[in-house]
């Protein structure tokens, strides 16, 4: 074993490939995430094996299963990573110089909110900046955020873990929608009576806010569709006696043929939010983008 003191005799590359292979748990996909040959990944493992004196990773039917050494080199390793990148970043941020890419993940509904105004203000102001957006649920989004795989995240979230950061874009009320000749259901017996739309992109997005207004007041609501994303669910109400329940932002403008009104109870409004981790604080990009969003969300 070399001792790892001598930062001059370590090929630092190895820590991306340390925390490519935790994140993964598996030596092809780990050398597709860099990428990187599978021959030269093993070589790669080989040699950090050297380097710390530890076998790091065992072989099991699953995949590769750390030692207790690896996991507890996960986190300290993930944040020397992130501070590596922030340095290399530069405390100094020029938009229209940069050519980072940025890792986002949002819902549909923000997407379809924030995602055309943010590109149009990127490729006039900068234009080398490359985004990869990505969708998962609320706690897969938590979890990016907090393992270093997302620089950001939007939506609407819960109880987040003391280390993720927040901020609200904009709040929002809620909208019902329907078609235009069936009408929009005027009282809460009218809205209980109708079968509904609900769009919901995960098991734990389910239209939650409209459901637990309804529970709060001893009422629940049939729902007739389900549907993975919402984006599909204004076309789906045409010649139905259907009625959706969204956020306003997500039928403006109206779509043809259709109504739009409010729901005859009350709802909380929804905050719309984006999360990012602590150590990200000090990054001069993110910093802007996360003031560009705020600027287009206002």
């Amino acid at each position: 074993m070399q001792p790892v003191n001598n930062l001059r005799a370590i090929d630092l590359n190895l820590l991306v490939v340390l925390d490519a292979l935790l994140h993964e748990r598996n030596l092809t996909r780990a050398a597709a995430r860099l990428p990187m040959s599978q021959p030269a990944m093993s070589h790669a493992l080989a040699r950090l094996r050297t380097l710390l004196g530890d076998p790091l990773f065992h072989r099991t039917r699953g995949g590769l299963r750390p030692t207790p050494h690896a996991l507890a080199l996960e986190t300290p390793l993930r944040d020397v990573l992130a501070q590596v990148r922030r340095l290399l970043a530069g405390a100094v941020f020029e938009p229209a110089a940069s050519r980072r890419a940025f890792r986002l993940a949002m819902s549909d509904y923000g997407a379809s909110v924030l995602l055309p105004s943010l590109m149009r203000r990127l490729r006039r102001d900068a234009p080398g900046i490359d985004l990869e957006i990505s969708y998962a649920s609320r706690s897969g989004m938590i979890a990016g955020v907090a393992d270093g795989q997302l620089d950001l995240a939007l939506a609407v979230f819960g109880e987040t873990p003391a280390e993720i950061q927040r901020a609200v874009l904009f709040e929002e009320g809620f909208v019902c929608v329907a078609d235009a000749a069936a009408g929009l259901p005027s009282t809460l017996e009218d809205y209980l009576a109708r079968p509904h739309v609900l769009a919901a992109a995960s098991q734990d997005q389910r239209a939650a806010e409209v459901d637990a207004a309804l529970a709060r007041i001893g009422q629940s609501r049939r729902v007739a569709l389900r549907l993975p994303h919402w984006t599909a669910a204004p076309a789906v109400l045409a010649g139905t006696d259907l009625v959706l329940t969204v956020a306003r932002r997500a039928v403006t403008p109206t779509p043809a043929g259709l109504a739009v009104g409010p729901a005859p109870f009350a709802i909380a409004p929804l905050g719309f939010e984006m999360i990012w981790h602590q150590r990200a604080d000090a990054d001069a990009g993110l910093g802007w983008l996360r003031a560009l969003l705020g600027q287009l969300a206002g």
